[in-house]
This record gives C-alpha cells, structure tokens and sequence, in this order.
C-alpha cells in the first residue's frame, strides 16, 4: 500500500483534531485517523481492519470509527460501483466541497485519487441541480496501468 507522510501524522496533533470535532481521542481512533490520512486511496472496511489487525482492534470498532470520522467531517466516504463503501481521509486545503474524481480500474477494482484534477460545466450547461450544486461524484474508469500491461 502506497502511504504519504505528513506532519499532522503525530499522535497529539490527531488527538487535538479528534478533540476539536468532539470525538474522544481513543487509540483506535487515532490509528484508523492515522491510516486514511497516510493512505493514497480510499479504504474499505476490510482493508482498514487487515492494516491495523496486528493493533488488536475490533472489527465492530474500526467500523463506527470509520462513520464517526465521516460524521464530524474528518474523512469522506465512497461507492465506486461496487457497493463497497471506501473511505479517505479530509485534508486540509483540499478543494472547498471536498470532492475530487476517482480512476477505477474495472479489471482489478484497485481506486486512486485523482487530485487537482477538476471537472466543471461551462456556463449556462443544462443539467440536474445536484450538478450545479456540485453534489456528485466523477469516476473515471477503464484499466490501470498494471492490468493494461498485462
């Protein structure tokens, strides 16, 4: 799994964040915090529970700490087809709505990010409000490089 590091990586800064939205600090907080916001891609449940198995968490709890990050807007949660919900963490400085397209591979399923990468209408374009009001996800899909190459 690909990571970035970051200086808000450390316990007391993501503890202070944790505090500021009015969750407890708890260590499995803290670790699951720690992991979207060292990730590159969005994490399904599954795949935050095999990085942090060896931590001794609970499935149940890494699955209500997912919903209460998302909750308080500390991460964001997808569906990229698959009926899987995946989750990222909020950086900050990220674009105003939080929103930023996705590549899926449709052969692997593997997710990436595609940040600074906008899309946007041109004036006067008809469409849903939802549009307009940016409330929609963009999925780019095809094969990844690893699947193209094979």
């Amino acid at each position: 799994m690909a990571t970035l590091s970051s200086p808000r990586d450390d316990v007391s800064g993501l503890r202070d964040e944790l505090h500021t939205a009015s969750l407890r600090a708890t260590a499995s907080r803290i670790a699951v915090l720690r992991l979207l916001r060292q990730t590159i891609a969005p994490l399904s449940h599954a795949e935050v529970t095999e990085q942090l198995q060896h931590e001794g968490f609970d499935r149940a709890t890494l699955y209500r700490n997912l919903f209460d990050l998302q909750r308080v807007g500390l991460a964001r949660r997808s569906d990229h087809g698959d009926h899987v919900w995946r989750f990222e963490a909020v950086q900050s400085g990220a674009h105003p709505t939080g929103e930023h397209p996705h590549f899926v591979c449709h052969q692997c399923g593997l997710v990436e990010c595609l940040e600074g990468l906008e899309v946007s209408l041109p004036r006067g374009a008809k469409g849903p409000r939802a549009i307009r009001k940016k409330a929609v996800a963009v999925q780019l899909k095809g094969l990844c490089d690893r699947c193209a190459a094979a």
